[in-house]
């Protein structure tokens, strides 16, 4: 597979995307993804021993950061990245609407993959946080003023259905 067609234009890798609700941001370029989490231990102390046992309390949330580079390359490209940005703000807001009487909805949950980096199935996630950076250092849109490249960076949360929480084996297995 080539990054760039004939013309130089950089193609989609279609096993990298963001899917939030039935809109899907595909990547043309690879994003710089971190993936962490933390697992809390407390300390057993039993008498005649030196040092004391490590029991296992719990876990705190698998956080995955991830940075999208967008670059205008085609006339058409400035509406698409600027409507991808409106759509991955909106995820860091309440759902008002469609609530069945209640004052919001719980978060959109988006699901993310990029090919086996994260897992080998799409993860199921929600945005806590973004950080979009207008690079000044590259040439603009006139109209928009939205510049050739624009990085946009997300903190996740991996969430779970109740009945499928991970455990060791299958974050061996699958990654999520």
């Amino acid at each position: 597979m080539k990054a760039t067609n004939e013309r130089g234009i950089l193609e989609p890798i279609e096993n990298c995307y963001i899917k939030i609700g039935d809109e899907k941001i595909i990547m043309n370029n690879l994003p710089d993804i971190g993936d962490s989490k933390a697992a809390s231990y407390s300390d057993e102390i039993v008498q005649g021993r030196s040092t004391p046992f490590k029991n296992y309390s719990h876990s705190d949330n698998r956080s995955i950061s991830w940075t999208c580079h967008f670059f205008v390359q085609t006339s058409n490209d400035v509406h698409k990245i600027l409507g991808w940005i409106k759509l991955l703000e909106s995820c860091v807001y309440p759902v008002t609407e469609i609530t069945g009487g209640a004052p919001y909805a719980p978060p959109t949950i988006c699901q993310i993959k990029c090919g086996r980096q994260i897992a080998e199935e799409e993860v199921c996630v929600v945005l806590k946080n973004y950080n979009i950076k207008f690079d000044p250092n590259f040439p603009w849109d006139k109209e928009s003023l939205l510049p050739y490249k624009t990085d946009v960076s997300l903190d996740f949360e991996v969430v779970y259905n109740q009945s499928r929480l991970p455990g060791a084996e299958r974050i061996m297995d699958l990654g999520a």
